[in-house]
């Protein structure tokens, strides 16, 4: 291959790459090799400058743009840092930068690099105006509406010494402790995991529907401010400023002056990185003089005075036994490589993540291959190459011969026989399909295929659906596998005698599920809808359906353009429900559950907390605005009318009360100011509604199961934070 036909390829390689990492937040290759192809590249092309390219991956950023946004230009160009893995590099930087300042003597302020999701904010006022993800570096995606929702980041600024106007940039980020109750909720739900924490930050961020990021519980620390009114010729000073305006910084920031101090910094936090309470994946290192670093200057990429220095990922190699296949709950199915047990970061990897077809094309995988593992975000075990040295070759009788080198090679009888995606579900034998645009492959035999039956009931029975409390997966399993359920609607027609199977001893516990079936009649309607399964609905976009139509009739005949207009629903989930009742299966189903006493349709009688004297709301109206750290603001809508109360949008002389959270709207806060219209905390609500609600003030009514209400609000040091979370074997 000639050097032009490399730098081609290379280049369209990257574009994709870009594409997999800003655009789908599903990489197919590690950040390493990423940037070794890109180092490449640019040598290759400052070799021959006259195959020069404005568009080539070397003169850009990778692009986050979608089309779902509107797209807003960048007041300063949102340049990437360049990057090593060497410090020989960062000794080259530093004497770059004396060399750059003609022997000024300057400092370094040395930066944790967080792994999540760049944005910039503009603030006008004090006031939060826009926000914009870095999209190709000249333009990004508005993602203001969303960024309302981090609690972390503020919407009006405390005191009033800040400029009129000025822009901030930091990283979304999404801390374990929620990555983690998210991964766990997936998994639950047989939806495929997020491989790290940077994937489920950008994914949530870029998602239509903000209530599903404030959900998610994000978070996010700054690291520049930019503008012509700076408080300081100081980077490092500059920070602390917005720290007191009330932007999270990194406790781990530091001046230096040598460069021995830079590799001091560098050592403590490569091995006290894992006591973060979120991700990193490096060290930033900018000159702090703001004078200096206009005096340095940028390349068509990168600024001269900054570089990020990267971790080493910890690699484990060990050989690959068997690649399995699993089918969730939706019929998506995952890939997962088998291999022999080997230590990697604190734990024991017996299996790892192998994500899609694609994935494994790219690597090139065969059986008995020595592969190397990665814990990516350092959680997730994941396969990240093929050491080919140290491969069998096949012989002409279809057995492995052994390489030259045989030291790793413990079988070598294996034959090396290439990994290929099946065609059929492993589970049912059903041919499996691709939607356009995902790179998963499905079973569309939801009605038979064991693994998704079994899932859907297991869905169905959740806490957030009918609550069946008395059953759970193995109770499901042992049902199934003797033949009692194929579907949700088999449930109700359990017996205790179906249960016990004449063994007596088995009596009490049939009958506590049998009375948790009949109980879960009197489940609500939207919770019904949430329990059927229906792909993309989610729980409040369950509760929003089934308030708007407030009868299943209703949304069986609706049109498109009826759930289009449900606020909250967007195409693809109106396209999902109209499909989900289109088909014949899923309505023989429905239509059994209607018989049994299931609710359908929205009751109109007062809930048993609205009853007598639990009508703690009756005949309040009730405005909400902010946010909040117990409810989503749609749960206290369901709580207000629970309680008797009246949603109203805005404010009147009429409104008895405004439910006041964080960050409560300025307009709002002003108007009920002048209206004398009193503003009620979260907890004073709570504790109005607690009797009445059958909750306790005190406490979260619907936290995600496992979910930590008290994430650290600051990096400290390593003896002040909670510890990663370590987790064995995700398949375990």
């Amino acid at each position: 291959m000639t050097d032009k036909e490399q730098i081609l390829s290379l280049r369209s390689e990257l574009h994709r790459h870009n594409y997999n990492y800003y655009v789908k937040s599903a990489p197919t290759i590690s950040d390493r090799e990423f940037d070794e192809k890109m180092h490449l590249l640019m040598q290759l092309e400052e070799r021959h400058p006259e195959l020069y390219d404005p568009n080539s991956p070397s003169q850009r950023v990778g692009s986050d743009l979608s089309h779902e946004f509107v797209q807003v230009r960048h007041r300063y160009p949102m340049l990437s840092l360049a990057n090593t893995y060497n410090r020989a590099d960062v000794q080259a930087f530093y004497d770059r930068v004396s060399q750059g300042l003609g022997g000024q003597a300057f400092d370094i302020c040395c930066e944790l690099k967080f792994d999540g999701l760049s944005i910039s904010l503009i603030y006008e006022q004090g006031r939060l105006v826009r926000a914009v993800t870095r999209g190709d570096g000249e333009q990004g995606d508005d993602v203001t509406a969303n960024v309302k929702t981090i609690r972390s980041i503020p919407l009006i600024l405390n005191g009033g010494n800040y400029p009129d106007s000025f822009e901030i940039r930091g990283e979304v980020l999404m801390p374990w402790v929620s990555f983690e109750t998210l991964n766990r909720q997936r998994e639950m739900q047989g939806e495929p995991l997020f491989a790290n924490p940077r994937n489920a930050a950008s994914g949530t961020l870029k998602s239509k529907n903000s209530k599903v990021v404030a959900e998610r519980r994000l978070d996010a620390y700054f690291y520049y401010l930019l503008g012509t009114e700076l408080p300081t010729d100081s980077h490092y000073d500059n920070l602390q400023t917005v720290g007191r305006w009330g932007f999270k910084i990194s406790d781990a920031m530091r001046t230096v002056r040598t460069l021995q101090e830079v590799m001091d910094y560098i050592d403590y936090w490569d091995k006290e990185r894992s006591n973060l309470p979120v991700a990193t994946d490096g060290i930033v290192l900018k000159v702090n003089s703001i004078a200096q670093q206009q005096e340095l200057g940028y390349t068509a990429k990168t600024p001269r005075w900054a570089i990020a220095y990267k971790f080493q990922a910890e690699r484990a190699l060990t050989r690959l036994n068997e690649v399995t296949f699993q089918v969730g709950r939706t019929g998506a199915v995952t890939p997962v490589a088998n291999m022999e047990p080997v230590h990697l970061s604190g734990t024991i990897v017996r299996r790892a993540s192998l994500h899609n077809e694609d994935y494994i094309r790219a690597l090139d995988l065969h059986i008995g291959d020595m592969v190397y593992v990665e814990k990516a975000g350092e959680i997730i075990p994941q396969v990240v190459g093929v050491e080919r040295d140290e491969r069998s070759e096949v012989s002409g009788n279809g057995l492995a011969t052994p390489s030259p080198d045989t030291r790793t090679l413990e079988h070598p009888d294996t034959q090396s026989t290439a990994v290929t995606f099946p065609k059929t579900c492993p589970e049912c034998g059903t041919p499996l399909v691709r939607y356009e645009g995902e790179a998963a492959h499905y079973c569309p035999n939801d009605a038979t295929c064991p693994p998704q039956i079994k899932g859907k009931i297991e869905h169905f029975i959740s806490r957030d659906a009918m609550n069946i409390d008395s059953l759970g997966p193995e109770t499901v399993a042992d049902y199934f596998e003797r033949g009692l359920i194929h579907n949700v609607a088999d449930l109700y027609e359990l017996t205790v005698a179906d249960i016990t199977g004449g063994n007596t001893s088995r009596e009490r516990s049939a009958q506590r599920v049998v009375q948790g079936i009949e109980a879960s009649k009197q489940v609500p309607f939207e919770r019904t809808l949430y329990a059927l399964g229906i792909r993309f609905v989610g729980k409040v976009t369950a509760r929003l359906i089934a308030r708007h139509f407030r009868r299943l009739d209703k949304i069986i005949d609706c049109t498109l353009d009826d759930l289009l207009a449900v606020d909250g629903v967007g195409g693809v989930v109106a396209a999902s429900v109209k499909h989900y009742f289109s088909e014949p299966k899923n309505m023989e189903i429905v239509n059994r559950l209607r018989s049994y006493g299931v609710q359908f349709e929205v009751s109109d009688k007062p809930s048993a907390a609205v009853n007598g004297q639990n009508a703690v709301l009756a005949g309040q109206s009730i405005v909400i605005s902010g946010t909040f750290e117990h409810h989503s603001r749609e749960e206290y809508k369901a709580l207000i009318e629970d309680c008797g109360g009246k949603n109203v949008s805005s404010i009147s002389a009429k409104t008895s009360f405004v439910l006041a959270g964080e960050n409560m709207g300025p307009s709002k806060q002003e108007k009920a100011l002048q209206l004398g219209i009193p503003l009620m905390t979260e907890s004073e609500f709570l504790s109005l509604i607690g009797d009445a609600a059958g909750i306790a003030s005190s406490s979260p009514v619907s936290s995600p199961p496992g979910e930590s209400e008290g994430e650290a609000s600051n990096l400290q040091s390593p003896t002040s934070n909670p510890k990663a979370p370590q987790q064995l074997d995700l398949f375990d």
